[in-house]
């Protein structure tokens, strides 16, 4: 799969796909029904399949001084696309001209000239243009006069909640209120926290428990606290699967007010300063407090540790992988 930051001069293989277009954020199980329908179309036109994303998210852009809200950083996005069988990925960068671009402008100059779209793929909600002046009408009548198909999707109806259906904002919703379990059952697969592992203060390893330390960045912050996990190291010498417990937090005992995900690898020996790891959230645990002292800290991190391990015996990880016990 390639991935193009920009729409003009594309190879002419990376054009006339059937394109899918949206935020894709979380890559939840509506979404997928929507590349579903579009790898279908692909498939029937033998054409290529692609998706259209935005980054940063249009929210981002528009409130950059709001609290974090994305699911995905776009790196996580791509390889679930990757996953489910996308050929190109065209991740137009949202700035002023793109947002101030009008509706039509927008059909001409990036669906029928950039890409030669053959058919788009939207859900019913999609707005596009300046001011959000394109709806799925608007885009089913310019597709007509241009020459490319359009399909539009109702959204999807949550199967454990058939009044609801699945979307980002619920589940954000979900993590802020400290239920992963339920965010997972929206999104067909564990919430993850991914980026590189990055120097701390190394506190965990004169306690006894040493973290592998990663910043939330633009992620949304789900409920603070300690969360039992699965941590996947996505490259380097210790590349696996291990089970963990990980704290979200501001690190109230030590007086700090950052949010910081500090993952604390069972059974594990080993560097990862510096290596790319994926943090999946599997269910919370405690709210995060401020102890006494660090030795409350580590008696209080050795039961979250047992609290952990009995859930996770309970949880098959994620694609049946299997689940690595140490790294020498």
């Amino acid at each position: 799969m390639r991935v193009f930051r920009h729409y003009r001069n594309l190879p002419q293989t990376a054009r006339r796909a059937v394109v899918a277009i949206g935020n894709f954020d979380g890559v939840h199980l509506g979404h997928q029904a929507v590349l579903a329908r579009a790898r279908a179309l692909a498939d029937e036109l033998r054409a290529p399949l692609g998706v259209m994303v935005f980054e940063p998210h249009p929210r981002e852009f528009f409130a950059p001084q709001a609290a974090p809200l994305r699911l995905m950083t776009l790196e996580t996005k791509v390889r679930h696309l990757k996953e489910l069988g996308v050929d190109f990925v065209y991740a137009l960068d949202f700035n002023y001209e793109l947002s101030r671009m009008a509706a039509p402008d927008f059909v001409q100059e990036v669906i029928v000239d950039g890409l030669q779209t053959v058919h788009i793929v939207i859900g019913r909600d999609f707005y596009f243009g300046r001011d959000r002046s394109g709806d799925s009408t608007a885009l089913s009548y310019m597709g007509e006069e241009e020459g490319f198909g359009v399909t539009v999707l109702d959204a999807v109806r949550d199967e454990d909640e058939p009044d609801a259906e699945y979307s980002s904002t619920r589940i954000r919703d979900a993590l802020r209120a400290g239920d992963p379990e339920r965010a997972a059952a929206m999104m067909g697969h564990w919430w993850t926290v991914e980026g590189t592992v990055m120097e701390g203060d190394r506190r965990g390893r004169t306690i006894g428990f040493p973290t592998a330390n990663v910043d939330l960045g633009r992620l949304l912050h789900p409920r603070l606290g300690v969360y039992a996990v699965r941590v996947e190291v996505l490259e380097g010498p210790c590349e696996g699967t291990y089970g963990g417990v990980a704290n979200v937090g501001e690190r109230p005992t030590f007086g700090t007010s950052d949010v910081l995900l500090e993952a604390h690898l069972f059974d594990f020996s080993g560097d990862l300063y510096g290596t790319a790891i994926s943090v999946a959230l599997i269910s919370f645990i405690r709210s995060e407090v401020k102890f006494d002292g660090v030795a409350q800290l580590a008696d209080q991190i050795d039961a979250d540790c047992d609290s952990a391990r009995r859930i996770l015996a309970k949880v098959a990880p994620a694609g049946g992988s299997a689940v690595a016990t140490s790294c020498k």
